[in-house]
């Protein structure tokens, strides 16, 4: 008999080599019929893998990522076999599953492949998957694997990269693939299926290496959950940041420029320095202190800090000076930076913490295949600030920073989300700077401050910068995407690095903690994730402009220039439309700009000293007529309801 530990703690006890199915089973019917992958001793099996000793047992539907993970990676190789029927002669790299769905690299030599072709490619899955195949894993030694993909370079190459007694194979039906594992129990369940795009994709992400076709798809077990997911798809379009950061006018790029470098067009300008401010108003609240720092420094700076041998061979290229052997890089941390602003003289304990904050400008060189609009690009400003405190503050300082960062979601808008401690991975050391003892200090500091918050966390391991842990904020948009948004981080290594120190109360010298944090992340970033979480109706607080006055002619442009100077002298951002246009193409194009709130005005407005109200969106309803002076009353309260109190 062996013992099976259940995620509730429970604990059963089963004949050896009993199944994950067969546990199920045990449970329950309704979870034997949905059980679609499973996880034991922290390895993801097959549902009728044998179990042959003591161990944990997860157990996954498709309601779980990993039973998604499961699904979609096992569509993948159903997709292969397709192209693989389809497109004789070429080369399967590698199918894995993705946020959503999943992809196949492929060496397509000859062949072509396009959007002509989805369907017929779809049809195929789904009528393979009909038949109902079991996915099969078994062993194969290293000589039979690169036998059979011995006209294969992709395969061969990640074959000859493991060792012998841990390659497997996955077969269904008539197709065989490299693979470790992890699937559904058979292709029946498979019952939408949707080509979704082809991109270029260099093999391994080098570009030295060959460009392959990415083929992107996703399954689902029923038709209508497809139906849903390619609605949602379109919704994404409309809300897509660069659709609407180019009919708003906020931003634009150049080839001219560069890649991966925005340019911020008046009304992106104006929105970044709002949000600036925002936030500028509540660290000086928090007791932060704005520095400035170039956007160059001494290679030194980085070698010192560890980010050269972490990210030099991927950065922009050193600049030379007319000085020999003498080289700069362009910033792509400002952590250093501020590590010498604390060194430029000496500290008590009862001078911290120090709170450095900046909006500074880095630059780092993303490959031209991963740069997305504002999300990924390679020069980018970080609301970024360093904190420098005792031990005895951390606790107090990173709860502080967590308030901070809950303020800005609050005043946004960003409601639903979760709190994600990233740890280091400890089969992996050698990612990391420092010792032991600081990285355990550090994790313990992050655990216990989301705890005591009340945060809704998770541990992911694996995802530490590589000088310390961190708190990262998951944020759920209005279209269910994940993004990460907001970071803070403890970092015990680089006071070492940078030999900071101060005097504490035994008039010895320590070395201070420091927290790094940047709630918004990155500007770029962030105003992407919030455009298209607002799909452009931006907090009214935030918008570059608030009202637009609409004049039914040229007769009423003075009254509508008292009225613009009226909100003017209340802070109301404002516009007049005075273009000789109908009024009904004047609140189209206003209505497409986004605008709040649009104001009319005509005969009896001037009369009456009036102005009649249209809130954005709501065409099918009665303007409301009000003094101006009511007017700039509803606009204060509709802002004093956004943004919040810190």
């Amino acid at each position: 008999m062996i013992k099976i530990t259940l995620p509730d703690g429970s604990v059963r006890e089963y004949a050896s080599g009993v199944t994950p199915h067969e546990v199920a089973l045990s449970i329950s019917e309704g979870l034997a019929r949905n059980v679609i992958s499973a996880n034991f001793n922290g390895t993801t099996v097959e549902t009728t893998t044998p179990l042959t000793t003591n161990g944990s047992l997860t157990l996954y539907t498709w309601n779980d990522a990993d039973g998604k993970k499961a699904f979609w990676h096992s569509t993948s190789h159903v997709m292969a076999q397709v192209l693989q029927e389809m497109y004789p002669g070429i080369k399967l790299t590698i199918g894995p599953a993705i946020e959503n769905g999943f992809y196949y690299d492929v060496d397509f030599g000859e062949n072509k492949i396009s959007e002509n072709d989805f369907k017929a490619i779809e049809d195929r899955i789904l009528a393979i998957s009909k038949e109902k195949h079991e996915f099969k894993m078994r062993s194969a030694s290293k000589a039979e694997a690169l036998e059979l993909y011995k006209d294969n370079e992709y395969k061969t190459e990640l074959i000859q990269n493991l060792e012998d007694g841990t390659i497997s194979f996955c077969d269904h039906a008539t197709f065989t693939d490299l693979c470790r594992g992890g699937h559904i129990p058979n292709t029946g369940i498979i019952k939408a299926a949707k080509i979704l795009s082809v991109a270029g994709a260099y093999w391994r992400g080098d570009e030295k290496n060959k460009q392959l076709t990415r083929v992107y798809g996703i399954s689902f077990p029923k038709q209508k959950e497809l139906t849903e997911y390619l609605e949602m798809i379109e919704e994404a379009k409309r809300r897509d940041h660069r659709k609407l950061g180019k009919e708003l006018e906020l931003f634009t790029f150049s080839q001219k420029v560069g890649q991966g470098l925005p340019l911020w067009l008046p009304k992106g300008a104006a929105l970044r320095d709002r949000l600036e401010q925002f936030l500028k108003k509540a660290q000086k609240k928090a007791g932060y202190e704005q520095v400035v720092t170039p956007h160059i420094g001494h290679k030194e700076l980085y070698i010192t800090s560890g980010h050269y041998a972490k990210y030099g061979a991927d950065s922009f290229q050193p600049i030379h000076t007319p000085v020999d052997g003498e080289e700069y890089l362009l910033k792509p941390m400002n952590c250093p930076h501020h590590c010498e602003i604390y060194n430029a003289k000496p500290w008590s304990y009862k001078d911290l913490p120090k709170r450095y904050a900046e909006f500074g400008t880095v630059y780092r060189y993303e490959q031209s295949g991963e740069l997305h609009g504002l999300t990924r690009v390679r020069c980018f400003t970080q609301d970024d600030a360093h904190i420098f405190c005792t031990p005895d503050q951390l606790d107090e300082e990173f709860k502080k920073v967590i308030d901070l960062v809950l303020y800005v979601f609050g005043s946004l808008g960003f409601d639903n989300f979760t709190a994600q401690v990233s740890v280091r991975d400890l089969d992996k050391p050698e990612k990391y700077i420092g010792s032991v003892e600081n990285w355990e200090k550090a994790e313990n500091a992050i655990i216990s401050a989301a705890k005591d918050k009340g945060l809704n966390y998770v541990i992911e391991t694996g995802e530490a910068a590589f000088y310390g842990p961190k708190l990262d904020f998951m944020v759920k948009d209005a279209l269910g995407r994940r993004w990460q948004l907001g970071t803070i981080q403890v970092d015990y290594n680089l006071p070492e690095r940078f030999e900071l120190t101060y005097k504490g109360s035994d008039d010895k010298m320590h070395r201070p903690v420091m927290i790094h944090r940047a709630p918004f992340g990155s500007m770029e970033r962030f105003i992407a994730i919030l455009l298209e979480n607002t799909g452009g109706h931006f907090p009214l607080w935030l918008m570059p402009e608030q009202v637009i006055i609409l004049s039914l002619s040229e007769k009423y442009e003075k009254y509508a220039k008292k009225v613009l100077d009226l909100l003017e002298n209340h802070e109301i951002r404002a516009k007049l439309d005075d273009r000789n246009e109908t009024i009904g193409k004047k609140i189209r194009e206003a209505e497409l700009q986004k605008y709040p709130f649009m104001l009319i005005i005509g005969e009896d407005e001037e009369n009456n000293a009036t102005v009649s109200v249209r809130k954005q969106g709501e065409s099918g309803k009665s303007n409301t007529s009000m003094k101006v002076e009511e007017f700039i009353s509803l606009i204060n309260e509709e802002v004093s309801k956004t943004i919040k109190q810190f």
